[in-house]
């Protein structure tokens, strides 16, 4: 753990933003230690990483892309998936949270930069996307999730502020409190998304260190 970065980061962020704690790869100790200093929601981009290191004294978050056939093994143990990409995804998640009587909140991803690589609901597309959400009974459209550009970085901060438009623009057509997150930033672009009014930021690296994929 990156004890240095992390007390800068909790020091830096303003109160009404929530840190989620990005631990792919990293192992359950490590989790326990980073939360010793006051953090409490964690994210995870994989279903199998969630499964293998839940403790229900925290909150889980699901930001990576979720497959469906995934979905019945997620839906228990998270608080949030931040990552809800399609309507067949989002019949998949209703379906589950049904079974166990559970109404999941959920963050539509943008996919803002639209790159053919990432997954995500194009910016034209959101209003009607979550129109259709909104007749799941067991979801909860609560706000947007975006990754800033893998490629034009020079472009984030444009991005960031398109999504941000639009999340203002939900928030006169639905009540403050229904879409109330703003899920933008991670290691390299968190203080970015702040600028543009994220109240989630998603950071793993800087806290954690350096991904090693070979664990």
């Amino acid at each position: 753990m990156e004890k240095e970065n992390l007390l800068g980061i909790l020091k830096e962020l303003p109160k009404d933003v929530t840190l989620v704690a990005v631990s792919k790869t990293y192992p359950k100790e490590d989790i326990d230690e980073v939360h010793r200093y006051g953090v409490s929601t964690f994210g995870e981009n994989h279903v199998q990483e969630i499964e293998k290191k839940y403790d229900p004294n925290y909150s889980w978050h699901m930001i990576g892309h979720l497959q469906r056939n995934k979905v019945k093994n997620v839906v228990p143990l998270v608080s949030m998936i931040e990552s809800l990409d399609s309507m067949r995804l989002a019949v998949e998640i209703n379906k589950e949270c049904a079974k166990i009587n559970k109404v999941m909140p959920c963050l539509v991803q943008i996919n803002i930069s639209r790159e053919k690589n990432k997954t995500g609901i194009f910016i034209e597309e959101c209003e009607d996307f979550i129109k259709e959400c909104e007749k799941l009974e067991n979801i909860d459209i609560q706000g947007l999730m975006c990754v800033g550009p893998l490629l034009e970085k020079e472009k984030t901060d444009d991005c960031f502020h398109e999504v941000k438009l639009l999340f203002d623009k939900l928030q006169g057509i639905y009540k403050k409190d229904k879409i109330r997150f703003l899920s933008m930033g991670m290691s390299s672009d968190y203080k970015i998304a702040l600028k543009n009014g994220a109240n989630i930021v998603r950071i793993g690296s800087l806290i954690f260190g350096k991904r090693n994929y070979q664990k």
